[in-house]
């Protein structure tokens, strides 16, 4: 009798995951583990530091929640299970086990300097609603952005227009998601394999907007190695990071506004957009909707991430409330309730799928033709 045999006899064949398997399980939750760790570290401390800088400043508007708000148990369950789904992807085969912001002592330590530094900054401004420092005088490439976008948004030093910004912009997305921003961008990844299942990778024509530092765009040319791709973004600042954090001939960046995309009609076959739409005004995101559906080829895909609206998960809405009262984010409560389905019905994309992803909600959408 073979061992192979002697196991199924005995019970046990199938039961334990291999240990090449448990090993790759074993590295995702250290590393995910320790990274939701440092996170919430980071955030606990800023609190701390923006209740004691709190006491000398003016006093703020009292944050009230519309609705239920998520108790820490469910925040904590929620992330577990998106991390669940992000590996149970990667098992899949539909992307590579990832290997989220590996930074080097001297990194983590320079960045996190610079987190706590800005601290005092954004509290200043919080305190003082001063959220529109960086238009009071724009000069160079700043003064031909639109005005919507020339604003400190979530009253971050400098807005979205220096490179100081960039670097430091994906460290406090992480502490204010405990870690799991690169996992909810990863939802978009899922229907961008089974898209490349049906073509040749080397002939997609794909496009992310509002790349920021890399976006989708990093992570999709990592994750698929014959896809080459544009990063389009308004900010040369975070475009030039986004060239040194990922230098591949794969890669173009390009800089212009997602309302005005620089393609031509029914050019793109994949057009990604991640947390863009909740900063947009509801005419601005018309507009976008609209070049979306003018340069994707017909059956071409729209992936979209953004924040949930209200009640795509009802136990979230008071939440989401509370967001745009503690952060400069004037578009966000329009968002709310924008109705993006019809939204891109209207344009000719019909919503093939959507899910919530934590604090996130991913779709697809698809050009008629």
């Amino acid at each position: 009798m073979s061992a192979a045999e002697m196991k199924v006899r005995s019970g046990t064949a199938d039961r334990r995951p291999p240990l090449s398997k448990l090993a790759r399980r074993t590295r995702y939750a250290v590393q995910q583990g320790s990274r939701v760790a440092l996170y919430t570290v980071h955030s606990e401390a800023m609190k701390r530091m923006t209740r004691r800088i709190s006491k000398d400043l003016p006093e703020t508007p009292k944050v009230i929640p519309d609705g239920p708000v998520p108790t820490q148990r469910r925040l904590l369950s929620d992330i577990a299970r998106l991390f669940a789904d992000d590996l149970k992807a990667a098992e899949a085969g539909l992307y590579p086990l990832p290997d989220d912001g590996t930074m080097s002592p001297r990194e983590l330590l320079r960045v996190s300097q610079a987190f706590f530094k800005d601290v005092p900054e954004v509290a200043r401004r919080r305190a003082e609603q001063a959220h529109q420092e960086v238009n009071k005088d724009p000069q160079g490439f700043a003064a031909a952005l639109p005005r919507y976008y020339r604003q400190n948004f979530h009253f971050q030093t400098d807005g979205w227009l220096s490179q100081d910004s960039a670097r430091l912009y994906d460290f406090q997305v992480d502490v204010l998601f405990s870690g799991a921003t690169a996992a909810m961008r990863r939802k978009a990844l899922v229907p961008f394999a089974d898209i490349l299942k049906r073509k040749d990778q080397r002939k997609v024509a794909y496009l992310d907007i509002a790349t920021g530092t890399g976006g989708l765009l990093r992570p999709a040319l990592e994750a698929f190695p014959r896809l080459t791709g544009i990063g389009l973004d308004l900010s040369e600042p975070y475009l030039s990071v986004a060239r040194e954090r990922f230098a591949s001939r794969r890669a173009t960046y390009v800089t212009a506004m997602a309302e005005e995309l620089p393609f031509a009609d029914n050019s793109m076959d994949v057009i990604s957009c991640v947390f863009l739409f909740h900063e947009l005004p509801p005419k601005v995101r018309r507009q976008v909707v609209a070049e979306v559906a003018r340069v994707l080829k017909p059956g071409g895909s729209f992936l979209f991430v953004d924040s949930l609206q209200n009640g795509d998960v009802p136990d979230y809405d008071g939440l989401l409330s509370v967001f745009p009262q503690m952060f400069h984010e004037p578009y966000y409560t329009s968002y709310l309730s924008e109705d993006l389905t019809g939204l891109c019905a209207e344009a000719g994309m019909e919503q093939r799928w959507m899910a919530p992803a934590f604090v996130s909600r991913a779709a697809e959408f698809i050009k008629s033709g």
